[in-house]
């Protein structure tokens, strides 16, 4: 069915319609048809060094005090090297408010993890990329608001969008989006570090670390 789409897209823009819309009609058209394969109900839980030890429900896992499983982090970066931030929607079950990376997630218990991300960077932001792995790292952070617990081993991936990117993004997910250049994001984490997510310096410094 994802062929159906794309060459309806091809064939839209083809006649000359406004690209946004086609780009939006598309995206709304796959989420319905694709909803279930882009969030898992169940986690993978994980040892310090990433070993599988079963499987748990995703709500359960983030009761205190949490319990380690796999996530993502995706980064993505415009032709200008500026990255791109969202905003979770204030409805989340944690965290919600908070700016943070283009994408965030947890990959089915046993699943590839990059195909995983892109697929959900695709159901929160409309838009389709190519992720890379560029490290991982483990971390613990309460949220007050509603007491749950992130303890996650976080992948961190990077994408490149192209100067044609068209972001549609899923108000469910993702109550805004910008760009920023690196030093300007600088400024803003050192002034406010609280609009911010927990997980989002570390997994910058890993998004931005030069290539070996």
């Amino acid at each position: 069915m994802q062929w159906v789409l794309e060459y309806a897209e091809e064939g839209w823009l083809a006649q000359g319609r406004d690209r946004r819309l086609v780009r939006e009609a598309v995206v709304v058209q796959a989420r319905a048809l694709f909803a279930d394969r882009a969030v898992s109900a169940e986690v993978e839980l994980v040892t310090a060094d990433g070993e599988p030890l079963g499987s748990c429900e995703k709500l359960a896992a983030h009761q205190p005090p949490g319990r380690l499983h796999r996530a993502f982090s995706a980064f993505l970066f415009d032709p200008a090297g500026r990255v791109l931030l969202q905003r979770r929607a204030a409805s989340k079950y944690h965290f919600g408010g908070r700016w943070t990376n283009a994408c965030c997630g947890h990959p089915a218990p046993g699943a590839d993890v990059v195909s995983q991300a892109e697929r959900r960077t695709f159901a929160e932001l409309g838009v389709r990329v190519t992720l890379t792995e560029a490290g991982n790292f483990l971390y613990r952070a309460v949220d007050d608001a509603s007491g749950l617990v992130e303890h996650e081993l976080d992948t961190v991936l990077v994408g490149r969008l192209s100067s044609g990117s068209v972001l549609v993004p899923d108000p469910a997910e993702v109550a805004e989006t910008r760009y920023l250049t690196l030093e300007d994001l600088a400024v803003e984490v050192a002034h406010d570090p609280e609009s911010f997510t927990p997980w989002f310096t570390e997994a910058l410094s890993l998004a931005v670390r030069p290539a070996p």
